[in-house]
């Protein structure tokens, strides 16, 4: 019993250590490929890379369609049973391909309304391919089978190909297509790795007659998906708006500015994920208060190294030619000292105590709050990109003091610990 509890232990660390190993690599790749485009590219064409980027996410939001949570746990329901898990990841691959028809068309016709994206219809479509052969790489089947390592390795890869060759192939603008076009190779060459990983387990992709449980998918997982749609409409909106009322060099300023303020919330994300297994035990506030004694100093002494130092540190990041957007870095200042309390409020603590629903409220709303900020600035006239830098750092206030409420609201549900234990 007991090498049974220590293979258990072990385990678990195993595969948090490879979901670590890829959210390194998440934060380290696009901070290698960042600096180089935007010193070869000029201004405005990293402006359209970084816009039809944004575009895709909204394309992935709804190809995954919140399957990285139903279909893991229905994986992980049916894992003792091959026939069945086969049979369940057939009917979520077939509701994914069917996504990624619908996603298609989307872009094709949002493309006919905004410029940036009809001027550069083959890079946008080519751009595509990477979401729609996501499908076939069902990261949902081996995080439901505990696989974790496939996951990690495949993406490590993958990212590996994709940006060492763009290093080599991207030289200006001319050869901007060369990104999605390597991005397509790495992705065909990780699906050629899942297919192999799937027939070695033993597993045989099966669906349903009629599509009918490629529609049940849906069906189950449609609440997931509004709970990612509303966080992905929290992040991607402002560059989506950007880049329809603005010119290409605000949308390239706003990237660079969003991708450091990024790669700085990615640095939280290991706090919360440390703290979240701790607190499910426990449900102990004061862990939450020893947390943000230990880091929020740090937090602090961050955010004034980047408000007084955002012209070095896009020169740094960017090149000379991003030092325009220091004032517009400074404005999202707020956004790294909001998000740590914001994200530490959330799945630690409110989720902690089963308020799963209630996170995702706080998200919508302040996704809410997001959309008539944005509008209030666009009716009055004011829609520039220091304002829309303004609205998403309120967005972020708003966002710690919805979680905050919640977490006066249920403090009852939370242990009371003798102070100083």
């Amino acid at each position: 019993m007991k090498k049974k509890k220590r293979e258990v232990k072990k385990g678990i660390a195993f595969n948090v250590s490879m979901l670590y190993i890829m959210n390194i690599a998440k934060l380290v790749f696009p901070l290698i490929a960042l600096p180089y485009l935007t010193r070869v590219l000029s201004v405005d064409c990293y402006g359209v890379v970084s816009y039809v980027k944004a575009t895709m996410v909204y394309a992935q939001l709804v190809v995954d369609f919140g399957f990285m949570l139903s279909g893991v746990k229905a994986i992980t329901e049916l894992r003792g049973d091959k026939e069945k898990v086969g049979i369940a990841a057939g009917n979520i691959v077939a509701a994914k391909g069917m996504l990624s028809v619908v996603s298609l068309a989307i872009i094709l016709a949002a493309a006919m309304f905004i410029d940036i994206l009809r001027e550069n219809l083959l890079y946008t479509v080519l751009a595509f391919v990477p979401i729609a052969l996501s499908t076939f790489l069902m990261e949902f089947l081996f995080r439901g089978l505990e696989l974790m390592h496939v996951v990690a390795i495949r993406y490590v890869t993958m990212k590996t190909i994709s940006v060492g060759l763009t290093l080599v192939m991207v030289k200006g603008d001319g050869d901007i297509l060369w990104i999605p076009v390597l991005d397509i190779l790495s992705s065909f060459i990780a699906v050629i790795l899942t297919l192999i990983e799937v027939r070695r387990l033993g597993i045989r992709l099966r669906f349903t007659e009629k599509w009918k449980g490629a529609m049940e998918s849906l069906k189950v997982s449609a609440v997931y998906f509004v709970s990612e749609a509303a966080t992905t409409v929290f992040g991607a909106l402002n560059t989506m708006l950007v880049g329809i009322f603005m010119d290409r060099a605000d949308v390239a300023y706003w990237a660079v500015c969003l991708q450091l303020v990024s790669a700085v919330r990615a640095m939280y994300t290991p706090i919360n994920n440390g703290i979240y297994p701790q607190m499910i035990k426990k449900k102990d506030l004061s862990l939450i208060k020893k947390v943000v004694k230990l880091f929020l100093p740090i937090v602090i002494v961050g955010c004034i190294i980047v408000f007084f130092g955002a012209e070095y540190i896009l020169v740094i990041a960017g090149s000379a030619k991003y030092a325009a957007a220091a004032p517009v870095m400074r404005c999202l200042v707020p956004v790294l000292f909001f998000s740590f309390p914001a994200m530490l409020l959330g799945w630690p603590t409110l989720g902690a105590i089963d308020r799963a629903k209630e996170t995702t409220k706080t998200t919508i709303a302040a996704a809410g709050v997001q959309i008539v900020g944005l509008a209030l600035i666009g009716i009055t006239g004011n829609f520039t990109i220091m304002m829309v830098a303004l609205v998403k750092s309120f967005t972020e206030m708003c966002l710690m003091i919805f979680r905050l409420i919640y977490c006066w609201k249920f403090r009852d549900e939370f242990v009371r610990s003798v102070e100083g234990d």
